[in-house]
């Protein structure tokens, strides 16, 4: 725990570090500029009836609105003259979306019921410069605008300071992990029975069940049906007494063990493998194999597959060796275990550590000199170390791996929202 502490105490001086940073940049270049400044302004356009920023040129306005209630987002324009609805027909306006990267993304409008329509999506984030141009009667006007949203700039000075390290999105082999759930038990190697050498009865018993053994102990006394002479019966491994059948007084020689005899040093892990899973699980496969509490962890391979004692159950059972370790693993304790059942390469993938939450989206953070920017993906398979990407961000684009909560919380604290 003491390392712990330690931990959180030097990641508290880092982020201590970095705000002060942050604080002491504010009467130059800062080292930390949200630009919130646009959100903030953002309350101070003003609005038009559909509830969108209205733009204006004299008597003639444009109120800009994106259409959120279909399944893309779309624009649409609304014309004023005088501050009354305007037929569409008498306008010819286009919109050019600059974002970060650069990229430009276009669109031209046509006449549709009241508002002017593209059939282009506005595509996330919703974070770019706005250039907005309108033709009536022969005369143009031309508006530009900064609509921004999960963005902000860090100087490389503080990004440093609070970890933050960054990849370039491209190609990535992942492993692919199936989750199984078992149990430890002794091996059967690690298992003996205990048997009379003569049928007889059981004069004395001097182990109880639980008890530790030693090999060639004895364990208890029987008087021979046949001669009435009594012998020893011992111990024919080192281990714990896990069964006992017998008393002083019972009748044994029948073929049932007196005893049973197991060595908790020589363990395994039993997985269930259920038909769904059983044809992708083979034998020599690693698998990282976890406690219940998850305290303790150990990596082995896949020794043996075979039927479960249920052969109705149409389930099989995968054995993998366990380390004695100490003690830590125990008969009978549940454990979870991850088996690598294959890894392919996918075109596109991030670290699954730098995914971060954003609004209703999983995002990376998209870095472009000091600026930082949220990057809405779709998300393909998953595993520790990689996260395949469907869509969402550009090949080669460079993203925030460490210290993506620095950026988050910049963010946040500037207030730079979802705003049109």
């Amino acid at each position: 725990m003491k390392t712990s502490r330690t931990s959180a105490t030097a990641l508290g001086c880092v982020l201590a570090a970095v705000a002060l940073t942050l604080a002491a940049c504010g009467g130059g270049d800062k080292a930390a500029k949200p630009e919130g400044e646009a959100a903030a302004a953002a309350a101070d356009y003003e609005r038009g009836p559909h509830n969108g920023r209205l733009l204006r040129d004299g008597d003639f306005a444009i109120e800009v609105t994106i259409y959120e209630e279909g399944p893309e987002p779309l624009f649409r324009l609304y014309p004023y003259l005088k501050d009354k609805p305007l037929d569409p027909k008498q306008v010819q306006a286009n919109i050019a979306l600059s974002r970060l990267g650069p990229k430009v993304d276009r669109f031209v409008f046509t006449p549709e019921n009241d508002y002017l329509a593209s059939p282009g999506v506005v595509s996330e984030p919703h974070s770019f410069d706005v250039a907005v141009s309108a033709v009536r009667a022969g005369k143009r006007s031309a508006w530009t605008y900064q609509s921004y949203e999960g963005r902000t700039i860090i100087s490389a000075d503080a990004a440093q300071a609070g970890g933050v390290t960054t990849q370039q999105v491209g190609p990535a082999v992942l492993g692919e992990s199936l989750p199984l759930s078992g149990r430890v038990e002794i091996t059967p190697e690690g298992q003996a029975e205990v048997h009379a050498r003569y049928p007889g009865r059981v004069m004395s018993m001097t182990v109880e069940l639980g008890q530790r053994v030693s090999r060639g102990q004895v364990v208890a006394r029987v008087e021979s049906s046949e001669s009435l002479q009594t012998y020893s019966v011992t111990a024919p491994i080192s281990g714990v007494i896990t069964a006992k059948n017998v008393n002083p007084g019972s009748i044994t020689g029948g073929g049932t063990p007196m005893l049973t005899i197991g060595d908790p040093t020589r363990l395994h892990a039993e997985f269930f493998l259920y038909p769904r899973d059983a044809e992708r699980v083979r034998v020599g496969q690693r698998i990282e194999i976890k406690s219940q509490a998850g305290e303790h962890t150990a990596t082995g391979v896949i020794e043996a597959i075979l039927p479960a004692d249920d052969v109705l159950s149409q389930t099989l059972v995968a054995h993998v060796e366990l380390p004695y370790q100490g003690g830590v693993w125990r008969p009978g304790l549940g454990v979870s275990g991850l088996v690598q059942v294959g890894q392919g390469e996918v075109p596109l993938a991030v670290r699954t550590k730098a995914l971060q939450p954003f609004r209703d989206f999983t995002v990376v953070y998209a870095k472009v000199g000091d600026t930082y920017e949220v990057r809405m993906l779709d998300l393909g398979r998953r595993t520790e170390e990689w996260t395949e990407v469907l869509g969402g961000i550009e090949p080669g684009t460079t993203y925030v791996v460490d210290g993506a909560f620095l950026i988050r919380a910049d963010i946040e604290k500037s207030g730079a929202s979802h705003d049109h």
